[in-house]
């Protein structure tokens, strides 16, 4: 965690929840947020992540239902780019382990797409806001497909592997100035748990597990990550995914 981080929120919310989720902190609940730390605030609309006000973030709360993500799942398609990266075809809808789940968007049109679809994510905040988000908000589908467990995906993919089709990875982009990322939510994230630098050690494991298929999220142009070179990619717009497995047969796409 870093320096400062507190927990609170509005005792009408559920002061026992507050107070549970501080304790895993390891932190005593606070009942008035501070502004010049990072910290979690439980609210009627549910937990959000405020950042310090000097830096001008809005807090972050994960919703399924609106705006741009709504739009996402309302839109969600077979041929997409993202759909085809896992091996989504008409009667297949495969198991997904996300392996770097983040705001967990990814994983949620998968879900709507009617893949099962375990997310892990290694920071707590992080798999919290992930949990409340999805319990609060997504579609009766996404919720029911998707599960979160907080961990280092690293050591939990040969087990996991064993009851899936596909590792999908979306390590944090590389990273650009400030005023490059257009979305400031990447920004607070960035600031809070900071950059994927072991991505090809990531990768490392995913092709250990034994899985058939590992899809990897790259931005376009970027390079492919440290390791062995995929075997294929789809291409998107503005991003593609890279697509590797253990045997020598290349996935179809």
């Amino acid at each position: 965690m870093p320096p400062g981080f507190w927990v609170g929120g509005d005792r009408q919310a559920g002061w026992d929840d507050i107070g549970v989720v501080a304790e895993g902190f390891g932190l005593p609940p606070v009942d008035a947020p501070s502004a010049d730390f990072y910290g979690l605030w439980l609210g009627a609309a549910g937990w959000e992540l405020r950042a310090p006000a000097a830096a001008g973030f809005t807090p972050l709360r994960l919703d399924f239902s609106l705006g741009a993500t709504a739009t996402r799942l309302r839109q969600a398609g077979r041929k997409q780019p993202l759909a085809r990266a896992v091996g989504l075809k008409p009667g297949h809808a495969p198991k997904v382990v996300d392996a770097t789940a983040g705001l967990g968007r990814d994983g949620a049109v998968l879900a709507q797409l009617g893949c099962e679809v375990l997310m892990i994510e290694r920071s707590a905040v992080m798999a919290l806001l992930l949990r409340d988000g999805l319990l609060r908000t997504a579609p009766a589908p996404v919720a029911e497909r998707v599960s979160v467990l907080q961990g280092d995906a690293r050591h939990e993919l040969a087990q996991l592997a064993r009851d899936a089709d596909v590792i999908y990875l979306d390590p944090m982009y590389p990273h650009r100035s400030k005023s490059a990322l257009v979305k400031k939510e990447m920004r607070m994230v960035r600031d809070l748990v900071g950059d994927d630098p072991d991505a090809g050690d990531l990768l490392a494991a995913a092709l250990a597990s034994g899985m058939r298929r590992v899809a990897v999220k790259r931005p376009g142009g970027a390079p492919a990550l440290p390791g062995p070179a995929p075997l294929g990619c789809v291409e998107g717009p503005n991003t593609r995914y890279d697509l590797y497995a253990p045997q020598a047969d290349q996935p179809s796409s």
